[in-house]
């Protein structure tokens, strides 16, 4: 049992706050402590836990120990060349790079990167999370030569190229075995943070990448909820702490889809109950996205995520169609002035919308696409208010929105992205976040260490 005092709460300071178990069951003033233990608030400001609607739990474990082959760590092909020299490796001696731009060392390919390192296999993730490259080495290892997966780019004589693009679970099945990453140190770092919520967009799991999440939730590394869209359209067995939502579907910018496929993708869906989760992050993808659900129809729940790129004339129709938008503008501030300098202009007014969403009645929620995205949502939310990209350039001035949107964008249950923001209510569940100051100090700087306490399921981080 758990009495929180002194707290501001829904803007009213001086407010208590009992949890039992799981729930809160009073909230008033002058609350008696009777044996519950109290934590004095001092006028900080109590609220709803938060849900990052949209990042990948085992990329970001492994993300961790991996190797950094992009800015601001590495600016060329002599410091990624020393990079990948220092790198320890793994327990196989596979060498995991991850981050890369373009700008480093131009256009990567096998030949490439056998440049940069030969002497070990090498995989290097592109910073979009989309392509893998892999040195000849790795090729090797892999077997690439004669595999068969449509990802698999190869030159004109029928070589691999050594890119690999949306192949993450077929790729992994072709590495040394091993076990997922474990996933303790990504829990505690979302509790920091005052997440209690995730929803894991990672498509297609594999049922060993579902059964270590599962072990990772009951044993409490991932204290967190955990909302799936990569689920099996026949769902999947399941912890008390997790749920399954809308069904991933990606629309990659690398080789769109063909029409049938994608309309005969979203009805299967459909006809299951599953509303589906449309990876979006170029104009032809949502415009192909939108013609076809013309076509076969929406479900409530349906949404796209990313929404990178939204052309105006789409957003009436993103309302028409009842769809809901989860968006990262975190990669305005981490990535903003690679947008202006390659984006094409036409393009720049369209990136990560967030307030022209609003005003036309589309539910958007935040996120943070970790780990190709920065992870912290204070930052996310600071990025949705500000649009400033690294040097204070402001991308999409009129795009940005207030401090109190930014927060419900953190704030809709993960079962509705983008719905009303969950609120502080007796009987509700016990996932909160205290923090050191109330909102209105909060929001003159957002950061993550203005994060006092967290709250899941009644249980406090850190533990008393």
């Amino acid at each position: 049992m758990t009495l929180i005092v002194n707290a501001e709460v829904e803007s009213t300071p001086g407010t208590d706050v009992r949890i039992v178990g799981s729930r809160i069951t009073e909230i008033g003033r002058g609350l008696a402590a009777g044996t519950a233990a109290v934590v004095d608030a001092r006028g900080g400001a109590l609220i709803p836990g938060l849900t990052d609607h949209h990042l990948h739990l085992h990329a970001l474990a492994a993300d961790s120990v991996s190797i950094r082959c992009g800015p601001p760590q590495v600016h060329d092909g002599p410091a990624l060349a020393a990079a990948l020299e220092s790198a320890p490796g793994d327990e196989h001696g596979w060498v995991r790079g991850v981050g890369y731009i373009d700008t480093v060392a131009g256009d990567l390919d096998a030949a490439a990167l056998d440049r940069l390192h030969a002497r070990r296999p090498v995989r290097v993730q592109h910073r979009s999370g989309a392509m893998w490259v892999l040195n000849s080495a790795a090729i090797a290892a892999t077997g690439l030569a004669a595999a068969d997966h449509p990802g698999v780019e190869r030159d004109a004589s029928g070589a691999p190229t050594g890119r690999i693009w949306r192949a993450d679970d077929w790729l992994r099945e072709r590495l040394p075995a091993g076990r997922p990453p474990a996933l303790g140190a990504v829990g505690a770092e979302l509790t920091r943070l005052g997440i209690t919520t995730v929803t894991d967009a990672t498509p297609d799991l594999r049922p060993g990448s579902l059964t270590a999440i599962a072990e990772a939730v009951a044993s409490g590394e991932v204290p967190q909820r955990v909302h799936l869209l990569g689920a099996p359209l026949a769902g999947a067995p399941l912890h008390p702490r997790m749920s399954v939502g809308p069904y991933k579907i990606v629309l990659a910018d690398s080789g769109l889809p063909d029409l049938d496929a994608l309309a005969g993708a979203i009805r299967a869906a459909h006809a299951v109950g599953r509303p589906v989760a449309a990876h979006c992050v170029s104009r032809e993808s949502l415009l192909i996205l939108l013609a076809v659900l013309h076509e076969v129809g929406t479900l409530s729940g349906d949404r796209v995520e990313h929404g990178a790129l939204v052309p105006r004339e789409t957003i009436a129709d993103l309302a028409r169609l009842g769809l809901r938008v989860v968006t990262q503008p975190g990669f305005l501030a981490h990535r903003g002035d690679y947008y202006l300098r390659e984006v094409e202009p036409r393009d720049l007014p369209d990136l990560y919308r967030c307030r022209s969403l609003l005003d036309a009645g589309v539910p958007l929620a935040l996120s943070s696409d970790a780990p190709y995205g920065p992870l912290d949502p204070w930052a996310v939310m600071a990025a949705a208010i500000a649009r400033e990209a690294p040097t204070g350039e402001v991308v999409g001035a009129d795009e940005r929105i207030s401090a109190a949107a930014a927060l419900a964008g953190y704030l809709s249950p993960a079962k509705d992205p983008g719905g009303p923001a969950r609120q502080i209510v007796v009987g509700g569940e016990a996932d909160l976040v205290l923090l050191h100051v109330p909102v209105a100090e909060a929001w003159a700087a957002p950061a993550a260490e203005l994060v006092r306490l967290t709250v899941i399921g009644g249980h406090r981080y850190p533990a008393p």
